[in-house]
């Protein structure tokens, strides 16, 4: 017992003068992965659950899968309830990047038996998802507009850019970035607030060299100053493709060698220092391109991100 006082006391004192250990060591957010995928796999595409770790009341960030992957959190341990149940009451919004079926395609075919919710995204891709999805041709309309009649199961809720959103039902907050996913397409970065803490999700999104656009600049000189603060825990980017990818072939994606020139844009503004084991999870990965941009990542990663890799329905905190 007094070994254990003192180790307690010892670990304790620790803490209390290394206060980055100490927020290291207690998440801050728990992220489901629904589906991981960028492509072909119609049952893992990129969907996201967050919430406040601790919280069951998860938004979440893109829907291109979402019933088939809450069954893979289950067969995990990750729910206990029944799959239709944690969509009903445990994701209690969706925050879309962007409106390819690739990123709605599982919000688009559980609204029938879903409960109401919001819908937060830019205007631009809740405009498609009204328009073009929610119409009575495509899709019935469980929008609040649009061809009537409009069954208002969703609310759909635009996002002014840079200005932070309370995400309601939850305790979470968001702020939206656009970004370029391939001339003229618009996708969406979503800085996630906990308290403190902060989470960056980017959907699709092109290089700013390729785009020719200062888009991603402007995400990194938002969270250069919680970097060093330690407030950021994880950022989300994808890489779809290898290297070898030619550049008019990248329809508005990464490769690792530009995802890296892009934590190296990142690291100007906060010292590369600064990026050492910071948790960069690796999205949007195209089928068959797996093992290849693992490699290429983790070879060049001389910044020493933590580079993660995610399953879907495996949980992960940060």
């Amino acid at each position: 017992m007094r070994f254990s006082v003192h180790l307690s006391g010892l670990v304790w004192a620790f803490l209390l003068v290394n206060p980055a250990a100490s927020a290291q060591t207690v998440p801050s957010f728990t992220i489901v992965p629904l589906g991981v995928k960028g492509g072909l796999q119609e049952s893992n595409l990129s969907a996201y659950l967050v919430a406040p770790a601790g919280s069951s009341s998860y938004a979440c960030l893109d829907a291109g899968t979402v019933y088939s992957g809450v069954e893979k959190a289950i067969s995990n341990k990750v729910f206990s309830a029944p799959a239709g149940q944690v969509v009903r009451n445990q994701i209690k919004a969706y925050l879309i990047s962007h409106a390819h079926l690739d990123h709605v395609a599982g919000l688009l075919l559980g609204a029938p038996d879903d409960t109401p919710k919001n819908i937060y995204g830019l205007q631009s891709c809740l405009t498609i998802i009204q328009n073009d999805y929610f119409n009575w041709r495509a899709w019935p309309n469980f929008g609040s507009g649009g061809n009537p009649p409009a069954l208002k199961k969703y609310q759909l809720r635009a996002l002014v850019p840079q200005q932070e959103t309370a995400i309601e039902n939850t305790t979470l907050r968001v702020q939206a970035f656009p970004l370029s996913h391939g001339k003229p397409y618009q996708s969406a970065a979503f800085l996630v607030r906990s308290g403190s803490n902060y989470l960056l999700c980017l959907g699709d999104t092109g290089a700013d060299a390729v785009e020719q656009s200062q888009n991603l600049r402007t995400v990194w000189q938002a969270v250069q100053p919680l970097i060093k603060a330690h407030q950021l825990k994880a950022i989300f980017i994808e890489a779809s493709y290898p290297n070898t990818q030619p550049e008019k072939q990248l329809f508005g994606h990464l490769t690792p060698a530009l995802l890296l020139q892009e934590m190296e844009a990142l690291g100007q503004l906060t010292g590369l220092a600064a990026l050492r084991g910071l948790p960069v999870v690796i999205t949007h990965i195209k089928p068959g391109n797996e093992a290849i941009i693992r490699k290429q990542l983790t070879e060049a990663n001389k910044l020493q991100l933590k580079l993660v890799f995610p399953e879907q329905g495996r949980r992960l905190e940060f």
